[in-house]
């Protein structure tokens, strides 16, 4: 511990008359909050629920059957509507998801983001998504990718599995790994001023596709 350090806190011990040395524990802290929600993960109430939020947001939803051929074919025709002419992919991406999607570069961990700024548009998977905030999490696993191919580019399609839409906050942090890198998103990139004008874009991609399977 650094001399000004120990000064500092001497003096505050001083002040509220802690002798040296004492150890004060923590006030205890309720948990008594909500940790689950009414309904399993998967639900069809929650999967509307989520898809409301995600409109409410701004973002496009696509609903498709959960099969690789057809999310493949959702994602595609996603890309094309939204004018994409490249996009990048996590190297854990199911192959079929992308097998429609225009100019795909595999990130190998190399790209920068100079280079993705090139690119239209990036497709991943997610880790969970949770139906009362509208919010898709990316846990940085395989099918997530590094959070700066999400974060560049300017169209993010995000593949969400119906079986991984669960109600509440607390139940999406304890499917989540403790020690991955995590981004939550909801909705599109946006932000306003002191005058309320909404830019969108700023922060990340200025348009969400969410492909709904299942």
């Amino acid at each position: 511990m650094s001399s000004s350090r120990e000064e500092v806190l001497r003096r505050v011990r001083d002040a509220i008359g802690m002798p040296s040395g004492d150890v004060v524990s923590p006030a205890p802290v309720a948990r008594d909050y909500r940790t689950s929600g009414d309904h399993p993960a998967g639900r069809p109430e929650l999967v509307d629920l989520f898809a409301g939020r995600l409109k409410d947001y701004k973002a496009t939803v696509v609903r498709c059957v959960d099969d690789n051929d057809a999310i493949g074919a959702a994602v595609g025709g996603a890309l094309r509507d939204a004018g994409a002419e490249s996009s990048v992919i996590p190297a854990g991406l199911t192959p079929a998801w992308s097998a429609g999607a225009p100019g795909v570069v595999v990130d190998t961990n190399e790209l920068t983001a100079a280079q993705l700024d090139e690119i239209h548009a990036v497709v991943t998977g997610a880790a969970v998504a949770i139906a009362e905030t509208g919010t898709i999490v990316l846990d940085s696993g395989p099918t997530c990718g590094r959070r700066i191919i999400t974060l560049v580019p300017d169209i993010h399609v995000c593949v969400v599995h119906v079986a991984d839409v669960v109600e509440s906050v607390p139940e999406g942090m304890a499917r989540l790994d403790p020690v991955r890198p995590i981004t939550f998103i909801s909705g599109p990139s946006a932000t306003s001023d002191i005058e309320l004008s909404r830019v969108e874009g700023v922060h990340g991609p200025r348009t969400l596709i969410v492909v709904l399977a299942g």
